[in-house]
């Protein structure tokens, strides 16, 4: 399948072969620079009715650098939702603006819908214009996970053959489920450490086993530490919890430290999605393992790739 007005909803809609394209193009626009005239007419709306810093910047820095001008605004304060527009009514109306939508929304299924709305328009006659998930509630956040193999591969050289170690978070974290359907398509281990109230959801450990992925569960990173390639932490999403008091449970509960990476192989790599809050101490910023701010730049070249891809049929 092509990408040109391509939706970007979910991982599991694209194949290896599609991510090693993404993968290539990003890695000639670092290598070589971006095209500043590739996209130029072109303009990207970005909803964000989520808080975001990383996603929003890195998308409006990747459609700048193509030449493609931005049009967005950051939580509903000031829009049309906060006098009861509908998710529907806004992409109808900003479909209009704008040659691709990013969109990031607290709802599971929000960017599926409305990449719908958007093939409904197209159905009718009206331009398609290309909806991608920028994080959809508890869901997926599939350009993130595409950073983040780019990462893996980027720090490790490969990605079949790692183990790779996720902590924190498993439960309500968007990222971490992307990830795993994402490493369903490679020869790797997983490690999930998380306590029993925030392991991976039952349907993705499922997808995980018909896989044939080698997945273990574990309630203490220093059960894993000695193996991983990689470690991923994960923030404890306090606005994911429907009760506090369940939050105030797990939260701190794991917390990597300098001393804990004592045991980990030099050439292993800490990772990320961001923001922090106490997961990682700050003195693991200056330990060469630490990747995560690597992690969170290659956001520019792999959202620069897919908008090429997605916006300009590049390949």
């Amino acid at each position: 399948m092509g990408f040109m007005n391509r939706d970007i909803v979910s991982i599991r809609d694209f194949t290896r072969d599609d991510l090693e394209s993404i993968f290539g193009l990003a890695r000639r626009m670092e290598n070589e620079g971006y095209d500043r005239g590739m996209l130029r007419g072109k303009r990207v709306s970005l909803l964000f009715y989520e808080p975001s810093t990383r996603t929003r910047l890195s998308f409006q820095a990747a459609a700048q650098s193509l030449g493609a001008d931005t049009v967005w605004f950051a939580g509903v304060e000031g829009t049309s939702v906060m006098k009861g527009e509908t998710l529907k009514d806004t992409i109808e109306t900003v479909a209009n603006y704008a040659d691709a939508i990013v969109i990031r929304h607290p709802y599971d299924g929000a960017a599926r819908w409305a990449a719908e709305i958007t093939t409904r328009r197209a159905a009718r006659g009206e331009k398609k214009v290309p909806v991608i998930n920028g994080g959809d509630g508890r869901n997926e956040h599939p350009t993130q996970t595409m950073l983040d193999l780019y990462t893996i591969a980027q720090s490790q050289g490969r990605i079949d053959g790692l183990t790779i170690g996720m902590v924190g978070d498993l439960k309500y974290g968007r990222t971490v489920h992307s990830l795993a359907y994402a490493l369903g398509m490679y020869n790797c281990r997983i490690r999930l450490v998380a306590p029993d109230q925030l392991q991976m959801p039952p349907h993705v450990l499922s997808y995980l086993s018909s896989r044939g992925v080698e997945c273990t569960l574990h309630t203490s990173i220093d059960e894993i530490i000695g193996e991983a390639d990689i470690l991923y932490m994960t923030r404890i999403q306090k606005e994911r919890f429907p009760d506090e008091n369940e939050y105030n449970r797990v939260r701190g509960l794991y917390r990597l430290t300098r001393k804990t990476l004592q045991p980990a192989k030099p050439s292993m790599r800490v990772m990320h999605p961001l923001p922090r809050v106490d997961e990682i101490s700050i003195d693991v910023d200056d330990d060469a393992r630490s990747y995560y701010f690597k992690q969170a730049g290659n956001g520019v070249p792999i959202r620069a790739a897919l908008l090429a891809m997605v916006l300009g049929g590049i390949s």
